[in-house]
């Protein structure tokens, strides 16, 4: 199989990556950072004897998605994971714009480009699957991670709702939803003081393989940990939003 992963220079990406590597198929890795995918494919071409082809391109740019895609000439992909993310913690009215922007350009414009178009060819090939990566952050609006919240609701709102469009087309759209997860997503989004993020993190490798067998079984969402799905359950009873509110509120506040 041929595998398109975003994302994939660290973290969940990259666990995804080795998954696949291990097994054999060939690979399109991309993110940002060149010297960091240059290590990595000479790696699994060395260890593994497989083909891997990266691209070095920051996904948050406007027009980025079309970018990729201009630049995989190969039109069969077998499997798409839209792994690539970012979130920035902080009051909304104080947080930086472009910032924000950046983030929703990520989170929701390049992955629906992406989305759109290699759901379209896996249409008319017959088959093919796609994982959006969203988050335990979906189910819940989250004070002071509003923004990132709201695009992760985007991603698996439109995520089910094509999977169900695409249900007699042989194509599946997934979407698993972690919960706090081991990268450097926390630094990034100034999140290494709030203990929720960090003390009960999981692994990216346990997140990595629970899509990978979510994809193996055709599975349409998917939370990872059994808490998780239990905080995502009580949330999406509308007497709850109410209380679901204040206890994100309180799970962000610093450590």
């Amino acid at each position: 199989m041929k595998i398109l992963i975003t994302g994939a220079s660290g973290g969940i990406g990259y666990e995804f990556a080795s998954l696949y590597a291990q097994d054999k198929n060939s690979l399109i890795l991309v993110a940002r950072d060149m010297v960091k995918l240059e290590k990595i494919k000479i790696d699994f071409e060395g260890r593994y004897g497989i083909n891997v082809d990266i691209l070095a391109i920051d996904l948050s740019l406007v027009d980025s998605g079309q970018k990729l895609i201009d630049n995989i000439d190969d039109k069969k992909i077998d499997i798409v994971i839209n792994n690539a993310g970012m979130g920035e913690v902080g009051a909304f009215i104080n947080s930086d714009i472009k910032k924000l922007t950046s983030m929703i350009n990520l989170n929701i414009t390049t992955l629906t480009e992406i989305t759109h178009h290699f759901a379209n060819l896996m249409a008319k090939s017959g088959g093919g699957k796609i994982l959006n990566i969203a988050s335990t952050a979906s189910f819940q609006p989250i004070p002071t991670f509003a923004v990132y919240s709201a695009t992760k609701a985007y991603v698996l709102n439109l995520s089910e709702a094509i999977n169900y469009e695409l249900k007699n087309s042989g194509v599946t759209v997934s979407t698993l939803c972690p919960g706090p997860t081991i990268t450097n997503f926390d630094k990034s989004a100034n999140a290494s003081n709030i203990k929720h993020l960090t003390k009960y993190a999981m692994s990216p490798k346990e997140v990595a393989k629970a899509g990978v067998k979510q994809l193996q079984n055709n599975k349409m969402t998917v939370i990872v940990g059994f808490k998780n799905k239990f905080l995502a359950f009580a949330s999406s009873i509308s007497p709850f939003r109410k209380l679901a509110l204040k206890i994100s509120a309180n799970l962000m506040k610093e450590s």
